[in-house]
């Protein structure tokens, strides 16, 4: 029987990968529609993956009566109304751990998987986190982090792995090279001005996986609201915490490709002498360079990202008789200082004292990220069975990349602007 559902779940990832093959080469043409028959195509690949995913779960609940794994009697009717929803996530793990060690099989679980079915869940011993507290551990995650609530975020839908998408190929602001090719021209009457078009490169994002590990004492396991409550805690602290540090420093190998690592990324020299002992003497002209290198349309949601250890040396520098620097001004400014007119966020993913990404400016609006709305929960008894302990394991599915993927050579002027800015290295 498992070898069946093995069957069906390869026969699903080759009807998905089909139905991307053809919405990815009408992106390739540059088309933004697909052709009757194409259309005609994809639509039947996508029907025998929702037929899939049914005969999944049917086989699902065929090796659990198999196995002698009885139904939990929850007490709660059954129904596709909305009211056999699990009342808190707490409740749900209580499920998840009581299908794991074969004390029962809650029917929800299955309804949490045949709503949002993808690759490992339910078959494999994961079950899907309720839609309801999916959204608020994203929404808690989110909301937590000061970087991550700024990043521009597209949600991908139940029947994709990832996101291919055109940008506009500039890499100049010369006449000719706007928006990768398009030209205007001043034109008398009758005269024939020359044929433009502008040029596309592709996004390609692929949802990477990200795994939280919460321990839980078979005490806590008893208490559905303390277990909920340390969950809706510690895993969207710990999802935050990488998903950050993934869009600073990520290397786009298995995690986020981040700002640091990207080829978008302009290094503004240091002043001549600087050395990490007199930085604070070079703040001012510093800023004022980064500034100068930043877009000029990304000037307006641009944060500066700091290694704590610097806010000290921000302290008295100035332009003229103007400081550059204006600490927090009561509630309304807190927790973040005014640098040159825009927020300082001191951030534990910023390089160490010296080293490039100690201090940085950016639109973090010009950062994408995608992810999978489904958190998938597992469950295992061993890890710390002598502890009595069990682990929890949350997977949540993620990706980004900066925008833009190189600097861009301005209209006038020589020196190539970014819509991130990084101080070169001090030694």
């Amino acid at each position: 029987m498992k070898s069946r559902i093995n069957e069906l779940t390869q026969l699903r990832a080759d009807a998905l990968k089909n139905a991307r093959t053809i919405s990815n080469s009408a992106m390739d043409e540059g088309r933004v529609e697909l052709s009757a028959d194409e259309l005609e195509n994809y639509n039947g690949f996508m029907s025998k993956i929702d037929d899939l995913d049914a005969q999944i779960v049917a086989e699902q609940r065929v090796l659990d009566a198999e196995r002698g794994v009885k139904a939990i009697d929850t007490g709660i009717e059954t129904g596709d109304d909305g009211a056999d929803k699990f009342q808190s996530i707490g409740e749900q793990m209580i499920a998840v751990a009581a299908q794991t060690m074969g004390e029962g099989s809650d029917p929800r679980l299955i309804k949490a998987a045949a709503t949002g079915m993808n690759e490992g869940a339910g078959a494999d011993g994961g079950f899907l986190v309720q839609t309801d507290f999916a959204s608020e551990l994203f929404r808690l995650a989110h909301t937590g982090g000061e970087i991550l609530s700024r990043v521009r975020k597209l949600p991908i839908g139940p029947n994709a792995n990832g996101l291919t998408m055109n940008a506009i190929a500039e890499s100049s602001r010369a006449a000719g090279s706007r928006w990768g090719g398009v030209r205007a021209h001043w034109a008398a009457e009758a005269d024939t001005v020359t044929d433009s078009r502008p040029k596309f490169r592709q996004i390609e994002l692929d949802l990477n996986k990200l795994m939280a590990l919460l321990y839980a004492t078979d005490e806590l396991l008893a208490d559905a609201t303390a277990l909920g409550g340390l969950i809706n805690e510690v895993v969207p602290e710990e999802i935050t915490f990488n998903v950050e540090d993934s869009i600073v420093n990520g290397d786009g190998v298995g995690k986020p490709l981040g700002m640091l690592s990207s080829g978008a990324l302009v290094t503004q020299a240091i002043e001549s002498g600087q050395t990490i002992a007199n930085t604070s003497t070079h703040i001012a002209a510093n800023v004022a360079e980064m500034w100068s290198r930043l877009h000029v349309r990304s000037k307006p949601n641009s944060v500066w990202m700091v290694q704590p250890e610097l806010t000290p040396k921000f302290q008295g520098a100035k332009i003229g008789d103007r400081p550059v620097f204006m600490p927090p001004q009561g509630l309304a400014d807190a927790p973040f200082g005014i640098l040159y007119g825009r927020p300082v966020l001191e951030t534990e993913f910023q390089a160490a004292e010296g080293t490039v990404g100690d201090f940085m400016l950016a639109d973090l609006r010009n950062y994408l990220t995608i992810d999978k709305g489904g958190i998938e929960a597992a469950q295992s008894m061993h890890v710390r069975f002598l502890q009595g302990e069990q682990v929890f394991r949350f997977t949540y599915r993620v990706d980004g990349q900066p925008i833009e993927n190189a600097p861009l050579t301005p209209y006038k002027g020589s020196d190539t602007k970014s819509s991130f800015v990084a101080l070169a290295a001090r030694s």
